[in-house]
């Protein structure tokens, strides 16, 4: 191991080299995310020539994501001001470069709700600066700013599946949440008719059920649903007569991804996130054009293969080949020709270093579940017990997947066995699993990661006395509750934006969140009837009896787990002297996304580990990586 070459911070974790490219309509230009003046910005370039330029000049967090608008002349993107998450949209010319905001409202938040070939000059948008807990929802029109209501939120919700278009960008469709967790899917004929209820669905479904498009005529909307079954399954429901009938289903996993026609909406392709993602064909007609891109992903080693998307006629496609060893390629697809090429990799110089295989595990639960996971390490792995960092994820109703994990390759290059699992409450194994976590944050989705532990200790992989746990957010509630609740199980923990009293957290959702509080409530608890189990399932409630080394990390505009979530926890460590480190950063919000910060806080965590668990530590910061903003304190 010791000669295996540390891979730098900045390979990892600095900004990639291109990436999420995205087709103009007509297919003839495409964009991606690449650095520019230090962060990501918006880059063009021609399909069939190398003429990059940049197309946002961003110097702070950069942009996050951008896509094209139908006519072809605009790029969208959201950004916020320093993680505050009230996000404005922005339009820039692609002639000129001139860049607007398109809802400038103070302090409120915006979100893009649908774009349509059939309204090239529009853009639908939910914009909460009426009520920022019941957001309306407006077509902005791209050529003059203006907007126009498209329908007034009735208590319906405040995410952009609250709404569903049809394809003139008429808003026909809105769900409402319900006060028991279930929801409701409401129609309408035109926006100016009485809405009426056309399908609804139980608690139990909430993750799993979701409406995607309405037909072209109107008459039909596809759906994702678990309605009656146990995972997600596509759907067709018949507007009129509330009527469904499924397409395609598996037993054992939701549907991950799909791919649709941009002016048919048919639905063509659908992905499910197994071990790995796994591509089905549902229209025959695309069948050869999925064959080309499959065999161009397997000469280029990948194990994967993610179609992203296409132009507005279909005729030219973007993909991506995925490794776990080493850099995705993007692929064009061009389907007159039935040619593929390789446009480039997202991150070159990983290619350089000696990456290792992610590898899925299944484990066993104390009570019978089965808990799938992926594991990483060391190059030359010794015959011995191996230091190991147990990475929770967040959500927690998300889930771990195959595929070039940065983390994973960080931290198995540094010695360390590194290991994931989807405890129950994660996503994309139905809705039976989702559930068996309701109301078991700190219990038997703790459980689930003490078991995990175990099971690397009994293989003889980890050793029982070198084991960290770190997440953020949920994952960083997770490594608090290790470092808190078992004593003695862990030889440090890493906090990022993590929960520490359940009780202030279900207090302090951000107003946008409103519609979703009976979900909250729900699947974690209720502070108004449940506030004692609520208290013993939060790690301050039990800061007292933690013994080891904690690195808590915060933004400090974070609006969903508010500073003071750490600050509280921090004056307890600090009142019963446990070792500790508190690093504030300032121009964040719930994570880190600015380059520098990024870095730096990886950085960070990779000395608090060499230090408690013996693994490698790159020593010399590179230029860009700087000390975080703010560190308070080490205790």
């Amino acid at each position: 191991m010791t000669d295996t070459p540390l891979i730098p911070r900045s390979v990892l974790f600095g900004p990639p080299d291109r990436v999420a490219p995205q087709l103009s309509p007509d297919g003839a230009q495409l964009i991606y995310l690449a650095p520019h003046r230090g962060a990501p910005n918006v880059w063009l370039r021609s399909v069939d020539r190398a003429d990059d330029r940049p197309l946002t000049a961003d110097t702070g967090r950069g942009v996050l994501g951008a896509v094209w608008a139908y006519d072809g002349a605009h790029v969208l993107y959201l950004q916020d001001t320093a993680g505050d998450e009230a996000y404005h949209l922005f339009a820039v010319s692609v002639r000129t470069g001139r860049v607007r905001d398109l809802t400038p409202y103070p302090g409120v938040r915006t979100e893009v709700v649908a774009l349509e070939p059939g309204a090239p000059h529009e853009v639908l948008v939910s914009v909460g600066d009426r009520d920022p807990a019941w957001p309306d929802a407006y077509r902005l029109d791209l050529r003059t700013g203006q907007r126009v209501l498209a329908a007034r939120n009735e208590g319906f919700g405040a995410t952009t599946g609250t709404w569903l278009a049809d394809t003139r960008l008429r808003v026909r469709g809105a769900l409402r949440a319900l006060p028991d967790g279930g929801g409701e899917l409401l129609v309408r004929d035109d926006e100016q008719a009485p809405w009426r209820r056309r399908y609804a669905w139980e608690p139990d479904d909430d993750w799993t059920t979701a409406p995607i498009s309405f037909t072209p005529d109107g008459t039909g909307i596809w759906l994702l649903t678990s309605v009656g079954t146990d995972t997600s399954r596509l759907a067709l429901l018949d507007v009129a007569t509330g009527a469904v009938r499924t397409v395609h289903a598996d037993d054992r996993h939701d549907i991950g991804a799909f791919l649709a026609h941009p002016r048919t909406k048919q639905i063509r392709l659908l992905t499910y996130d197994r071990e790995r993602c796994e591509n089905v064909v549902l229209d025959q007609e695309i069948a050869a054009a999925v064959a080309l891109l499959d065999s161009a992903a397997r000469r280029l080693g990948a194990g994967e293969l993610v179609v992203t998307g296409t132009d507005a006629d279909d005729r030219r496609w973007l993909a991506e080949a995925v490794r776990d060893d080493g850099p995705g390629t993007y692929l064009l697809l061009d389907r007159d020709r039935g040619e593929v090429r390789e446009l480039f990799p997202d991150r070159a110089a990983l290619a350089g270093y000696a990456l290792v295989p992610l590898r899925p595990i299944a484990v066993p639960a104390r009570d019978g579940l089965t808990l799938p996971g992926y594991l990483a390490a060391p190059h030359g792995m010794p015959a011995g017990p191996l230091p190991t960092v147990l990475s929770v994820h967040g959500g927690p109703w998300a889930r771990e997947s195959w595929g070039m994990n940065p983390e994973a390759q960080w931290l198995a290059n540094r010695g360390y066995l590194w290991v994931t699992v989807n405890f129950r409450g994660s996503r994309g194994y139905g809705k039976r699993f989702l559930g068996a976590g309701d109301r078991q944050w700190g219990a038997a989705m703790q459980d689930d990661l003490l078991d995990t532990v175990d099971w690397l200790v009994a293989q003889g992989w980890a050793d029982p006395g070198r084991v960290a746990v770190m997440g953020a957010s949920y994952g960083g509630y997770a490594a608090l509750c290790g470092a808190a609740f078992t004593p003695g199980r862990f030889r440090c923990a890493v906090d990022v934006c993590g929960p520490t009293d359940l009780r202030t957290l279900l207090a302090s959702l951000p107003p946008w969140w409103e519609s979703l509080a009976s979900m909250w409530r729900r699947r974690i608890g209720d502070p108004r009837t449940d506030a004692d189990r609520l208290w013993r399932r939060s790690p301050l409630s039990r800061a007292a009896d933690i013994r080891c080394p904690l690195l808590v990390v915060q933004g400090a505009n974070d609006p969903r787990v508010p500073m003071a979530e750490s600050d509280q926890l921090v004056a307890a460590l600090r009142r019963h002297r446990v070792p500790h480190e508190y690093v504030v950063l300032p121009g964040e919000g719930h994570g880190f996304f600015a380059p520098d910060t990024e870095l730096a806080v990886r950085g960070r965590i990779e000395r608090f580990l060499a230090e408690h668990l013996g693994g490698r530590y790159e020593p010399a910061a590179p230029p860009t990586e700087a000390a975080p903003p703010q560190a308070v304190g080490a205790q």
